[in-house]
């Protein structure tokens, strides 16, 4: 496959028409384009290290990152890559280097499960939910949306954590609604089957009913939770859930 490259004739092709045709169609034409010699791959790792000995971490140089990127050297090659030729081509050059690449493969750096999981809805994750860790198996998160009116929190669970059965109470109204936002969790009222929660579930949670929520073993799990408004509300905390009712979940 033949590279087209046309930064030659757009840079210089009025100021050095020789010297843009030679870059456009000889360079990046003829040479670049001798897969059946070097692949497109094994050039670009060539011309990296070229580079970076000559120390010209300039804009030719981010282009040749990035077109090392398209040419499939992965974020783990090339620091591999720029670790060995440091050794031959000088550490302070290999500091600018890294530099550089760190920004072209930012995109492809490995992602923990709990920033995949923010990518997976609009709501912030919040803080360690501290003030209520005592009532939950795991750690939480939370993030208040709204305080007023009604009380909007979004509740995030690390896998494997759930809160404590607890009940609502109110002397008139109260209770809870669950919005799931993101994630697998579980929900189960105390007599009744566990209920498995994916994006767009509801539940309703009424007064006086003991029950429990929380994420499935091996995924995050968010809600908004929506805090009906009542007189005289309050929660009741009771036991943890226990490790082998929870394992009877999976």
């Amino acid at each position: 496959m033949a590279v087209k490259q046309t930064a030659g004739r757009d840079a210089l092709g009025e100021f050095a028409p020789q010297f843009a045709q030679l870059n456009d169609d000889v360079l990046f034409g003829q040479v670049w384009s001798r897969e059946n010699q070097l692949s497109l791959r094994d050039r670009s790792l060539v011309t990296v290290v070229a580079l970076m000995a000559q120390g010209l971490v300039d804009s030719s140089f981010q282009y040749h990152l990035t077109t090392a990127r398209q040419n499939g050297i992965t974020r783990e090659e090339i620091a591999e890559i720029l670790t060995h030729a440091a050794f031959y081509a000088g550490w302070p050059k290999a500091w600018a280097a890294f530099r550089m690449a760190k920004e072209v493969w930012a995109e492809d750096a490995p992602q923990d499960g709990k920033a995949q999981h923010q990518q997976e809805m609009v709501f912030p994750i919040g803080a360690p939910n501290d003030g209520f860790a005592q009532y939950f198996v795991g750690q939480s998160y939370l993030h208040p949306l709204s305080t007023s009116q009604v009380g909007v929190y979004n509740v995030t669970f690390e896998p494997g954590c759930r809160n404590n059965w607890h009940i609502h109470h109110a002397d008139q109204g109260g209770g809870q609604i669950l919005l799931c936002v993101a994630g697998q969790g579980w929900y189960q009222e105390w007599g009744k089957a566990p209920r498995a929660l994916r994006p767009g579930d509801v539940v309703n949670i009424p007064t006086g009913v003991k029950h429990w929520h929380g994420a499935a073993s091996d995924q995050w799990f968010s809600h908004l939770a929506l805090e009906v408004p009542g007189e005289n509300c309050s929660n009741e905390w009771l036991e943890a859930v226990t490790d082998e009712v929870y394992r009877s979940l999976d």
